[in-house]
């Protein structure tokens, strides 16, 4: 008789000082100075944005779809901060219901907090919300194939490749591919649709 072995166990990181909130029209300031800040920082991941996005006024539109989206329960989006000070954004997009109970994630952490384990606490951070508050059932996520950083964030979270997307994104003038992985609720069992009350 064959088991599946399952995904890979989630790394128990719990760096202090990390902490994830939804988004606030009050955080169009903040952002902008460190979308500002990390612009050069972020050209390779990001899609081009014009130079009004890099403003308050460019950020307060960016939050008001998004607050809007968050309102519908399309998406939940975060905002991450470290030491309560604002350090990148981290997104549960897409959300899907029904038979599906899905959803994308997205994250990027500021060049200043590159490399020291925020974004790997941030993504375990948003898989609880995912996992619990959402009762969503899969997380997804997308990197570019030579984004090696962002793909050891996904496998310290338990995440597992599924493939690669040919051509997948277009960023920094051109298109890339990019590998997809997944990540499965803790509670799936392979039959129950939301987790055990």
């Amino acid at each position: 008789m064959t088991t599946l072995a399952g995904p890979p166990p989630r790394l128990d990181t719990r760096l202090p000082g990390v902490r994830l909130r939804v988004v606030q029209m009050a955080d169009a300031e903040a952002l902008a100075a460190l979308y500002r800040e990390n612009r050069d920082y972020l050209r390779p991941w990001e899609p081009e944005r014009d130079d009004a996005y890099f403003t308050v006024e460019g950020q307060r539109d960016n939050l008001h779809d998004l607050v809007g989206a968050y309102a519908t329960g399309e998406m939940w989006p975060g905002v991450v901060l470290v030491d309560g000070e604002m350090a990148g954004r981290i997104t549960l997009n897409n959300i899907l219901r029904g038979p599906l109970q899905s959803c994308f994630a997205g994250y990027w952490v500021a060049r200043a907090h590159a490399g020291n384990g925020v974004a790997t606490e941030a993504l375990r951070q948003a898989l609880d919300v995912a996992f619990g508050t959402l009762r969503l059932h899969r997380v997804e996520a997308f990197t570019r194939v030579d984004n090696h950083a962002s793909q050891r964030v996904l496998e310290r979270n338990g995440f597992t490749v599924v493939g690669t997307a040919r051509r997948h994104i277009h960023l920094d003038g051109r298109w890339h591919d990019e590998r997809l992985f997944e990540c499965l609720a803790p509670w799936d069992d392979g039959i129950a649709l939301v987790p055990p009350t």
